[in-house]
């Protein structure tokens, strides 16, 4: 309730000084009009114009600081992606839409990471996109300008776990790994994510029992383009495509390793699911999107 009090009372300050603000240009206009007469020559009233400016710029600046620090309340209040209750704690592979929505949801797991992933960033403000980045906290912690970056330019972050093992956690250790992550994230972004994806897609090592019963939704995938293994630019595309389907979710990565591949492969990706008619969409809005599909269906029955 404190947050919430302090955040509104920036709302109120910034109100108060934007009205301050026309009231004191007011205020200057009048001034410089009563202290102007017949006896005063324009020279005199010249000499007042840079007061005049002075306290605009004043009041402007101050503005700015009030609504910077206005921006960083609402940010550190933790932004929360909207997921659907139905998908908190379910495992999601694909979404169930109807047959006129095509669209596709490109993820990009074990990042941030030096050069792969401000490349593939840059990739995908070139054409307009935004992906979803499921997050190594120990690489979030080494890189965390490329995180920030992500963040400004409407990406959506999940949690991936701090060190991407595989092996099997006991219940304090799967925690660490999912909360340490979540907490260093929130730290770096202002963002509590209930995203998650699971080390290699493995559901029974401990952290995946974990994220279900944390609320997370679990994000699998429809399309694995394998590019971990590093194949050749058209066997990547082509393991894209041979299960890519409206409501699917693409599995490439853009750290974690030499991603060159997947930076060559994905300008082509990009275009061929647009030849074929695809939009682009967050996991976030993919979910939405299908929750609002089954509740049409339903409410038709």
């Amino acid at each position: 309730m404190q947050d919430n009090k302090s955040f509104f009372g920036l709302q109120k300050i910034l109100i108060t000084l934007l009205v301050l603000s026309a009231s004191l240009s007011v205020i200057t206009m009048m001034f410089i009009k009563s202290s102007s007469s017949e006896a005063q020559s324009t020279e005199n009233i010249n000499n007042n114009l840079p007061a005049k400016v002075g306290i605009e710029q004043h009041i402007e600046e101050l503005k700015a600081v009030m609504l910077k620090s206005w921006q960083q309340q609402a940010q550190t209040k933790g932004l929360s992606y909207a997921v659907p209750l139905r998908f908190q704690g379910a495992i999601v592979e694909s979404a169930k839409l109807i047959p006129e929505q095509k669209v596709i949801a490109l993820t990009f797991d074990d990042g941030p990471w030096p050069e792969s992933t401000a490349q593939v960033l840059d990739i995908l403000k070139q054409n307009h996109i935004k992906g979803t980045f499921f997050l190594i906290g120990q690489n979030v912690k080494n890189y965390p300008g490329l995180v920030k970056r992500e963040i400004a330019e409407g990406h959506v972050i999940g949690n991936h776990t701090w060190h991407h093992w595989y092996q099997f956690l006991n219940p304090q250790a799967a925690a660490y790994e999912i909360v340490h992550t979540a907490d260093l994230i929130y730290q770096v972004t202002g963002i509590k994510t209930n995203l998650f994806r699971p080390p290699g897609g493995i559901m029974h090592n401990g952290v995946a029992d974990y994220a279900r019963s944390s609320k997370y939704a679990i994000i699998l995938w429809s399309s694995d383009s394998v590019d971990y293994s590093r194949p050749a630019v058209p066997k990547l595309i082509n393991n894209v495509f041979r299960k890519a389907k409206p409501g699917g979710i693409v599995l490439m990565h853009d750290g974690g390793g030499n991603r060159s591949k997947t930076v060559q492969a994905l300008p082509e990706i990009i275009a061929n699911f647009r030849k074929q008619g695809y939009s682009f969409v967050t996991i976030p809005e993919l979910l939405e999107m299908q929750d609002k599909d089954q509740k049409l269906i339903a409410n038709k029955k």
